[in-house]
C-alpha cells in the first residue's frame, strides 16, 4: 500500500486549523488517523464499510451567511455536559475563535470555534445529532 504524504500532511494541518486532538478519515477500506498525542501516523485496512446518513448531509443551502462547518465526523453537542448552559444561542453575538460546540469522536471532546465574528442565525444541529464532516452546524450573520 502506498501512503499518500499529501493527504496525511492535510490531515495534520486540519488538526491545527481546527484546534484538534484527533482526526480520522477512511476512504473505502483505507483508514488514516492522525493525533497530536500519538509520535505518528496509523494506517490500516479494515473490512468496516461507512456508509453516509443522507439526512445527516443535508445543509439548508437556503440561508445565507458565515457557515461555521464541523471540522470532523462525530456526535454534537451544544454544551460542556448534560443540563449546563448551552455554548450559544440564536441571536447571540459570537467572536472568532469562540467555541460554538463541542463534535465528540472516539470519546474525544473537539471543541469547535467560531471561523469569524458574527451574530448567530440558525443553529442547524440538535445536542445529541451525529454530524459529518464539512456539514454546516451553525450560520452566522
Amino acid at each position: 500500500m502506498k501512503i499518500d504524504k499529501k493527504l496525511i500532511k492535510e490531515l495534520v494541518d486540519h488538526l491545527k486549523d481546527f484546534n484538534l486532538t484527533e482526526l480520522e478519515y477512511q476512504d473505502g477500506q483505507t483508514k488514516i488517523k492522525v493525533s497530536k498525542a500519538s509520535k505518528g501516523v496509523e494506517s490500516f485496512k479494515t473490512g468496516a464499510v461507512v456508509s453516509p446518513n443522507k439526512s445527516v448531509l443535508k445543509n439548508s443551502e437556503d440561508s445565507e451567511g458565515i457557515r461555521i462547518k464541523s471540522p470532523i465526523i462525530g456526535t454534537a453537542y451544544l454544551a460542556p455536559e448534560p443540563g449546563a448552559k448551552k455554548f450559544i444561542k440564536i441571536g447571540d453575538k459570537i467572536k472568532k475563535g469562540q467555541t460554538v460546540m463541542i463534535v465528540e469522536a472516539m470519546k474525544t471532546m473537539n471543541h469547535v470555534p467560531s471561523t469569524s465574528d458574527g451574530e448567530v442565525k440558525k443553529i442547524l444541529v440538535e445536542d445529541g445529532q451525529p454530524v459529518e464532516f464539512g456539514q454546516t452546524l451553525v450560520i452566522l450573520n
